[in-house]
């Protein structure tokens, strides 16, 4: 789907490909189907967690230029697959390469232990093709995300459990402010479709499209 003059396609859980100008970014493939199938510039990886660093998914969108950026225990991980270059992260960085500028925001539970803030795992600014892209990761409404500005299109999860539930993640995007958002981490491993809907209800200062 063309959204925002970026096409993007959701593959899935928290997966996304988003065609951004003349770069083709995939975000925490997960059970990409053959029809998602499609080689890509980088492959943005928010945690080590099974849905979400998978090295058989990964594999099926590399070629042998992509860049893959993730936190570090996701390298032993992905060390056997033929790709460009593996930058590692950590949060609060910024840096630019291949042309595109990438910042990582810290991503982690505040009240639940699934995803500690000590693990270093995070969330991804990128600005690609003349659009800023959020993609937050398994994470809770952090002092972090809330301070983010200028925001075109963010990837939020809304399942709750493991991640924000959808009324914490309509308050967090009604205080940070996207352009456009999309809800993610609904109908496979946790949540439904009806906390998309819910979440999009509640959404009062941003657009929200719901990508099946």
């Amino acid at each position: 789907m063309l959204i925002h003059d970026i096409e993007i396609k959701n593959t899935g859980h928290a997966g996304f490909i988003v065609k951004a100008g003349d770069k083709v970014l995939a975000f925490d493939p997960f059970k990409i189907k053959d029809s998602d199938i499609e080689k890509v510039d980088f492959i943005f990886i928010t945690h080590s967690h099974h849905d979400h660093c998978s090295p058989q998914d990964i594999e099926k969108l590399v070629k042998p230029t992509t860049i893959i950026v993730a936190p570090p225990d996701c390298q032993s991980k992905i060390s056997n697959l033929k790709f460009g270059k593996l930058i590692p992260v950590e949060p609060n960085q910024a840096f630019k390469t291949a042309g595109i500028i990438i910042e990582t925001i810290p991503a982690y539970n505040k009240d639940k232990n699934f995803h500690r803030i000590e693990s270093d795992w995070v969330g991804f600014v990128v600005s690609a093709g003349g659009k800023t892209i959020y993609h937050a990761g398994d994470t809770d409404a952090t002092p972090e995300m809330l301070s983010l500005e200028d925001i075109d299109i963010a990837f939020v999860p809304v399942g709750g459990t493991y991640t924000m539930n959808a009324e914490e993640a309509a308050k967090a995007v009604n205080t940070f402010k996207p352009k456009i958002a999309i809800p993610m981490h609904y109908g496979g491993i946790v949540g439904s479709k009806d906390d998309a809907e819910r979440f999009k209800k509640l959404v009062t200062e941003a657009k929200v499209i719901i990508l099946d």
